[in-house]
């Protein structure tokens, strides 16, 4: 499938000196979410500002639906719709009128239809005559992404669009992003929430001091990178690891009555099938036995971690 965003060696130097991106390439196919993760200062915020034309690259290229986001910025930009992460918003003004005056901004002719359908779409329609300062932040969190819809873009941008709302509202923005991949408008998001990515992204780019340090399927990603943990809970507590177990490096759980092994899932041999016959070797008696696998964090926090070192 023709990619609808082509980055090509992006890179991006700061007056003063400070670079922000390096040499970052990166495909991303029409209809598709990909979640865009990295620590505070990683290049997130400063790669989306240079495809939406906020700030300009210092070096590489990169098009939107085949438009050059420098040298073809107004149809670039007319493809895109930007959720930022700062709620700038006219406090005064209506809702319905707020989101009204960015469709024109497109030079799309009104459409009151589609403005209540998006309206409802975010259960902002029985706020629509409400002036924005009256909203609460999650409220106002939505009137911005119903500002970056109301021009029908095919892409969307959401730069950390559930920070600071509640657990409920993230889901429900959740099922709208949901339901907008649907409708075959491609997606790319930032997120400090880890399950925000893993619950709905199709890829993962993890970003770190202004590079892409890689870039895969989620599913992919958490079969190659993640590991799993048996626990293996005792009838009777132990006092510590027998010292026959040492070398399968067994973490002893909180009273003495759990065992947790980490594992390999994807290697030929993960030794479990040993592991039991030296539990049963020592006498202990098992309860229960339980695997996990790592979570999309525990896989990001170390990549950062290993492009730190």
């Amino acid at each position: 499938m023709t990619a609808i965003v082509d980055v090509q060696n992006m890179g991006k130097v700061y007056d003063g000196g400070f670079t922000a991106l390096k040499d970052v390439s990166l495909q991303i196919k029409e209809g598709e979410i990909i979640a865009l993760l990295g620590p505070n200062g990683a290049g997130k915020t400063t790669l989306i500002s240079a495809l939406c034309g906020i700030v300009t690259p210092s070096s590489g290229r990169a098009t939107v639906g085949g438009h050059d986001v420098v040298s073809g910025y107004r149809k670039a930009r007319a493809m895109i719709g930007l959720v930022p992460q700062e709620i700038a918003l006219e406090p005064f003004e209506k809702v319905i009128n707020t989101v009204r005056f960015s469709r024109g901004l497109f030079g799309k002719t009104r459409n009151d239809a589609l403005i209540e359908k998006i309206l409802r779409q975010l259960s902002l329609w029985d706020k629509r005559n409400a002036r924005i300062r009256e909203l609460s932040g999650g409220m106002k969190r939505r009137v911005l992404i119903a500002k970056a819809l109301c021009h029908e873009p095919r892409v969307l941008f959401l730069d950390e669009p559930t920070a600071g709302v509640d657990v409920e509202l993230r889901r429900d923005m959740w099922q709208i992003v949901e339901e907008l991949r649907k409708s075959g408008v491609t997606i790319i998001l930032t997120t400090h929430y880890i399950e925000e990515a893993e619950a709905i992204a199709d890829r993962i780019a993890v970003i770190n001091k202004g590079q892409i340090l890689l870039v895969e399927p989620k599913a992919d990603l958490m079969a190659r990178m993640g590991s799993k943990t048996l626990r293996i809970d005792l009838n009777e507590a132990l006092d510590g690891v027998p010292p026959a177990l040492a070398d399968y490096a067994l973490v002893l759980g909180e009273g003495g009555r759990s065992l947790s092994y980490t594992y390999d899932a994807t290697g030929e041999r993960t030794g479990i099938t040993r592991l039991l016959s030296a539990l049963a070797a020592e006498g202990l008696a098992l309860r229960d036995i339980q695997t996990t696998q790592s979570s999309l964090e525990e896989i990001f926090v170390g990549l950062i971690k290993e492009g730190a070192a």
